[in-house]
């Protein structure tokens, strides 16, 4: 990794002329936030950049990365911006102002690369061992006696059961013609005969335990020694990512430092994900608290292709990770007034939950977008509780089912237990019909491929792609074909107006964000729903100023709701159009 002389500075002066900008008040929040104008400007300068260098415009063709730029204010009171990237790059030519890592590896790790060593030579010994043809050897023998094992075996049983068939015949067979003693001679005659079989089904056994028993000693000694060799590089890896998560070490305005094992400890998963540290959030507070450079506002934005388990953007701009970033942000950014966590403000406090039908057993409503269906980590206003307020004596957890906190619509709630069950055993048995209507922000375009199957002119068809958290930026989901859940959406276009396609959808699974991401995916639709701020293109442009008009919600909503009263057995079908 190359970067400029540690002796040039990383501040950066604007092109254009900003004497009409208002400068922020407040930092960024930086997880959710609608950038500041001087921070696009910014953006806008380092696109141009990597637009220019023939390097940026063919690396991030194959996947992308997400770039960060920081306005600050210097000493002399003037105003620029810092530029970094998340993760790392090999770069020929540092003709972009990008500042340091926190903690650089390569440069930085004397310790690194001697230990290093020592694993990699582990590695090769493990690689050898596991490659000796006599462990090999040791292991087609031990599957090869226990196949010979398990045939003899269950031979030799077959054996026994027609032998023990025909015991009993000769007994029910000889019984009538043949007298007390005789009969009392055969029946002896026959028992030692299933003891002999007994004895001979011990011995076949005794027989094959230990011919695999001596395989199984000598492939143990091959195991126990890769074992060994597995565990100490283990611990010396454990050693070493300490080490490093020591040396990750992050300042804040007050001059306080600490490192990444400091910093995580009180996080859901105490070891830091890998990449901590690198994001390019943390990378440029680090070098403006260095050197006593002020923090104003900042901004990231995805460049490049996708990755493909991802919905990224082109050029879009995205809060930081949550996962990486939260625990490491909390400690730079203490003490700097933030901007306000939209996060934390109810949408829906002044929005009327509309019941569509009431009786003993159920409740139907019309969620508007923006409200939880149930309390979330810091907003208790919900379906739920609304409800609860509404019918105060009924019994169970009154929710059955949920609807993302964007997407508006049909919702049915239990009022007892027993309907409780009743309804989802309809859910389970898909017995409840649900269909969705939703206005992308495109025309589709006519594809078939293993994931979307076509049904007739384009017009229609299904999705059929695993879904998964992602657990470094939660609540986003990801496309996982090797831990994803499966989920599957059917589709039908409605209408194609204005440039939007309008359409149906059949969920046959209720996966968080599923309908989101099936749209939204290069191997679903490759059309983001209107409006969507996690996986749409309705995140702010850099190109984009920050009055221009933006979806007021997400172009999502339930418009239909079929299932059987839990009571009364009758087919019972809600219909509310969409009001966008």
């Amino acid at each position: 990794m190359k970067y400029m002389n540690s002796q040039e500075t990383y501040f950066t002066s604007f092109k254009h002329d900003i004497a009409h900008y208002v400068l922020p008040e407040r930092f960024t929040f930086p997880f959710y936030y609608e950038p500041h104008p001087l921070c696009l400007l910014a953006a806008q300068e380092l696109q141009q950049q990597l637009s220019n260098n023939t390097y940026y415009r063919k690396e991030f063709t194959r996947t992308g990365k997400m770039f960060g730029v920081l306005l600050v204010k210097n000493t002399q009171g003037e105003v620029g911006y810092l530029c970094a990237f998340s993760g790392k790059l090999v770069i020929e030519q540092a003709n972009i102002n990008f500042v340091p890592p926190v903690f650089d590896v390569l440069t930085q790790a004397e310790f690194y690369q001697t230990q290093s060593i020592v694993i990699n030579q582990l590695n090769q010994q493990l690689q050898q061992l596991e490659d000796n043809n006599g462990i090999k050897q040791c292991q087609k023998i031990f599957i090869e006696f226990e196949e010979q094992y398990k045939r003899e075996v269950s031979a030799y049983q077959q054996k026994m059961v027609i032998n023990r068939a025909n015991r009993k015949y000769q007994r029910s067979a000889a019984q009538p013609s043949l007298n007390n003693l005789d009969f009392i001679v055969l029946k002896e005659t026959l028992a030692k005969e299933s003891v002999f079989d007994k004895n001979r089904l011990r011995d076949l056994k005794a027989h094959w335990r230990e011919k695999i028993d001596v395989v199984q000693e000598k492939l143990q000694i091959f195991n126990d020694e890769i074992a060994q060799l597995k565990d100490k590089r283990k611990q010396l890896s454990n050693i070493l990512q300490n080490k490093l998560f020591e040396q990750y070490r992050f300042l804040n305005s007050a001059a306080i430092e600490k490192n990444l094992i400091e910093l995580f400890i009180d996080a859901p998963y105490q070891t830091p994900p890998a990449g901590a540290g690198d994001c390019a959030a943390p990378k440029l507070l680090q070098y403006a608290f260095k050197r006593g450079l002020t923090p104003l506002a900042m901004t990231e934005f995805w460049w490049g292709q996708a990755p493909k388990s991802e919905i990224r953007q082109h050029k879009k701009i995205y809060g930081a990770c949550i996962g990486k970033c939260k625990p490491i942000l909390a400690h730079m950014l203490a003490g700097i007034p933030l901007d306000d966590n939209p996060l934390l403000i109810n949408p829906a406090a002044n929005k009327t939950l509309e019941i569509i039908y009431q009786d003993d057993a159920i409740v139907v409503v019309n969620k508007p977008s923006g409200m939880l269906s149930v309390p979330g980590k810091n907003i208790e206003d919900s379906v739920y509780l609304r409800i609860k307020q509404l019918f105060p004596k009924a019994t169970g957890t009154l929710i059955v089912h949920r609807l993302d906190m964007a997407t508006s619509g049909l919702m049915v709630l239990a009022l007892t237990q027993r309907v409780q069950k009743n309804i989802q055993k309809q859910f389970i048995s898909r017995a409840i019909k649900k269909r969705y209507v939703a206005l992308l922000e495109g025309k589709i375009e006519g594809r078939l491929d293993e994931n979307i199957t076509t049904i007739s002119d384009d017009k229609a068809g299904d999705i059929t792609l695993p879904l998964r958290g992602d657990f470094n930026d939660r609540p986003r989901q990801l496309v996982c074909f090797e831990q994803g859940k499966t989920a599957k959406t059917q589709w039908k276009i409605i209408e194609q107006i204005s440039g939007k396609t309008k359409l149906y959808l059949y969920p046959e699974t209720g996966r968080t964000h599923q309908l989101r991401v099936h749209c939204a995916h290069p191997l679903g639709l490759n059309l983001p729903i209107l409006g969507d701020d996690l996986y749409g293109r309705e995140h702010y442009d850099v190109g984009q100023k920050k009055d221009d008009k933006k979806a007021k919600r997400l172009h999502l909503h339930a418009e239909k709701l079929t299932l059987n009263h839990p009571i009364t057995k009758a087919v019972m079908i809600f219909q509310i159009d969409a009001d966008f």
